[in-house]
């Protein structure tokens, strides 16, 4: 680990201040300031950060720790008829706890419970969680190229061990998957997350425009700013949002990221899908919605059947490496499990 300077913000605005302070490094300008690449990162729960710090795949020069901001404000879950309101403070485990998640949005709870380890979850934060990076191997081991890591030095795990790799939004330049679980909940419930900062001084993000797929560019990650900060996280409620199932398929059954999954919410009337939003996990390079699939449940009546074709419909562009492409079927049949579940649940 290189050394760093440790700075404790009190506030939004002086964490903002704190970060802009620390100055950009040059190769981030050149790169065209992936906020991946800031001179300051800001650190809360850690339990990603710390991870590649350990690795030297990350090397902020400050860390700037926001877990002091006002916990009232930052920390706080607040739930209506028309929203729910997540800080970008409040713990995992915290989330998963509350009632109203609980109740109205079990797919959040979900992809919060299968996620990590319980102690992980009682640390990680919200905000923290949906910036996570990849765990690609060659992402991890610094004596391997990597576009992600290293811009122009190539991509290790076109040629190499890529059975955990992703098979959808995939470039010749990187094809690492995006590890989150809670990200395909809120793709697939249209949610909006909050900043403070950067140059438009804060701003409201689709989050489905957060992320941005490798495509030439892998190692800019989101449309963040260098210093622009996460504050809230906002789900819009709907029918569709009590009647939703996570659903993860993994090598072992605790404490592993996703080989495939599948976040359903369903809005039905009788046995006729009226809304239906669906995201993949485990097979994407960001957090994947599946709008193809959903189009074509609009309107028609459930079954095993219809289930069968919207998966053909989520994989229908998936690109498949020499040993991932086992994920494809696999992923077909956890969608079709997901929708079948979420059809049958009692709300």
């Amino acid at each position: 680990m290189e050394p760093f300077a440790y700075r404790r913000a009190t506030s939004a605005a002086s964490a903002v201040h704190m970060a802009g302070s620390a100055g950009t490094p040059a190769a981030a300008h050149e790169r065209r300031l992936n906020v991946a690449d800031s001179a300051a990162q800001f650190i809360a729960g850690g339990t990603n950060l710390t991870d590649y710090m350990t690795l030297n795949v990350v090397t902020p020069t400050t860390l700037v720790d926001i877990n002091h901001l006002p916990l009232e404000s930052y920390a706080q879950i607040e739930s209506s008829s028309t929203r729910l309101r997540l800080g970008a403070l409040v713990r995992m485990g915290q989330a998963e706890d509350h009632a109203a998640i609980r109740t109205r949005y079990p797919l959040i709870r979900d992809t919060l419970v299968l996620a990590a380890s319980r102690q992980i979850r009682n640390m990680a934060t919200l905000g923290g969680n949906i910036l996570q990076r990849t765990r690609c191997e060659y992402f991890r081991e610094t004596s391997w190229p990597c576009n992600k890591r290293v811009p122009g030095s190539g991509c290790a795990a076109l040629q190499g061990i890529n059975r955990q790799h992703a098979v959808l939004g995939t470039s010749e330049h990187c094809i690492a998957t995006y590890a989150g679980d809670f990200a395909q909940a809120l793709i697939a419930l249209d949610a909006r997350v909050h900043t403070l900062g950067g140059p438009a001084g804060g701003r409201q993000i689709a989050f489905a425009d957060l992320h941005r797929p490798p495509g030439l560019t892998p190692h800019i990650e989101t449309i963040l700013a260098p210093g622009e900060l996460i504050t809230f996280i906002e789900v819009p409620a709907g029918p569709w949002t009590a009647r939703s199932r996570y659903v993860k398929v993994r090598d072992r059954q605790s404490y592993q990221f996703a080989v495939t999954s599948a976040a359903v919410a369903l809005h039905l009337e009788g046995a006729t899908v009226r809304e239906a939003r669906i995201a993949l996990g485990g097979v994407a390079t960001v957090p994947w919605r599946a709008r193809e699939s959903e189009e074509l449940l609009r309107g028609k009546v459930l079954d095993e059947t219809l289930a069968m074709k919207a998966a053909d419909a989520a994989y229908a562009d998936a690109q498949a490496r020499a040993q991932n492409a086992f994920k494809i079927p696999v992923g077909k049949q956890t969608l079709v499990r997901a929708l079948l579940e979420a059809q049958a649940m009692q709300v």
